[in-house]
C-alpha cells in the first residue's frame, strides 16, 4: 500500500507541469498570428494595374517598403523573398533572396500556393488601391445585384405613383415640357427615367419638396403667380403684390417650396390650390 501511495504522489506533479507547458507554448502563437486562418481564403488571386495604360511589363516595389502594425505600434519593413515564409523582415530566418513583383500586360496572377505574396499584395503593400487592385468577381456580382434590386424598387415605385407625383418627379427631368404630355406619356417616360437612373429617381420620390416645387411651377405657368425677371421675387399674377423674396443663392422654386410650409405660405398654397382646380 505504501508503494502505491508513493506512485500517485510522483505522477501528480508531472501532470501539472505538462499543463503549464501547453499554456506557455500556445499563447504566443495566438498573439502573433497576423491573419487568422478562418479569415484568409486560400485561392488563386488576380491583380490588375489601375488606369487605362497596360504596359507589357511593370514592376512594383518588392523591398524597402513599410507597413504600420497597429498591434505592435510601429512600422515594420516588408520584403518579398520566395525562400521565406513571411513578408515581414523581422520574422525572416536565414538568407533573404529578394524576388521581383512584375505585372505583365497590366495583370498579375498569383497562385494559391504563394500565400506570402498574396498577403503582401492584398493586406500590407502601400501601393494597393493606388497602383493596382485585386480582382474580386464576387464583389462585382454583389454590386450588380444591388443595382438590379434598386432598379426593381424604382420601377415598382414609378408604377404605383399617382399622376400628380409622377408629373412632379418627371418635371425634374424634362422641365416644363411635362405640362403638354398626356398621362400615358408621363407614365411611360417615368418608367424609363426610373430604369435609367434608379438612385436619383428614388431620391426624388422620397423628397417631399418635389411636389411643392411642381405645384409652384404649375401656378407660375398658369399665371396665378409670377417670378420676377431677376428670379428674386414671387408676386401675385393678378395685381403684382409681392408674396416672398427668394434668398440669395437659392433656387427660386426650392425656396418657394420651403416657403409653402410656413404659416403664411400655407394660406397662399390653399388659395392657389383652389384656383388650379
Amino acid at each position: 500500500m505504501a508503494k502505491k501511495t508513493k506512485k500517485v504522489e510522483v505522477e501528480e506533479p508531472q501532470i501539472k507541469e505538462t499543463m503549464v507547458e501547453t499554456v506557455i507554448t500556445e499563447e504566443p502563437k495566438v498573439r502573433e498570428r497576423k491573419v487568422p486562418t478562418d479569415e484568409w481564403e486560400i485561392k488563386d488571386r488576380l491583380y490588375f494595374l489601375k488606369g487605362r495604360s497596360k504596359p507589357l511589363s511593370q514592376s512594383i516595389k518588392a523591398a524597402n517598403i513599410y507597413y504600420f502594425d497597429e498591434e505592435k505600434g510601429y512600422e515594420r519593413e516588408l520584403k518579398y523573398c520566395e525562400n521565406q515564409q513571411t513578408c515581414f523582415v523581422d520574422e525572416m530566418k536565414g538568407d533573404q533572396r529578394l524576388s521581383h513583383i512584375i505585372f505583365r500586360n497590366g495583370a498579375l496572377h498569383v497562385t494559391r500556393e504563394k500565400t506570402v505574396l498574396q498577403k503582401l499584395l492584398s493586406l500590407y503593400h502601400p501601393e494597393f488601391g493606388v497602383t493596382y487592385y485585386e480582382w474580386k468577381p464576387e464583389a462585382k456580382a454583389a454590386d450588380e445585384i444591388d443595382v438590379l434590386e434598386m432598379e426593381i424598387a424604382a420601377l415598382n415605385a414609378a408604377k404605383n405613383l399617382d399622376i400628380d407625383m409622377a408629373e412632379a418627379v418627371l418635371r425634374v427631368e424634362v422641365g416644363s415640357g411635362v405640362s403638354s404630355m398626356s398621362s400615358k406619356e408621363i407614365k411611360r417616360d417615368l418608367l424609363l427615367y426610373a430604369k435609367r437612373n434608379p438612385r436619383l429617381f428614388l431620391e426624388l420620390v422620397g423628397d417631399e419638396n418635389v411636389v411643392l416645387r411642381n405645384f409652384g411651377i404649375k401656378a407660375t405657368e398658369m399665371g396665378i403667380i409670377k417670378l420676377s425677371p431677376d428670379q428674386r421675387t414671387f408676386n401675385w399674377g393678378s395685381n403684382d403684390r409681392k408674396l416672398m423674396n427668394v434668398p440669395f443663392d437659392e433656387h427660386p422654386y426650392s425656396a418657394l417650396a420651403a416657403w409653402f410650409k410656413t404659416d403664411e405660405g400655407m394660406e397662399i398654397y390653399s388659395n392657389i390650390e383652389k384656383r388650379l382646380k
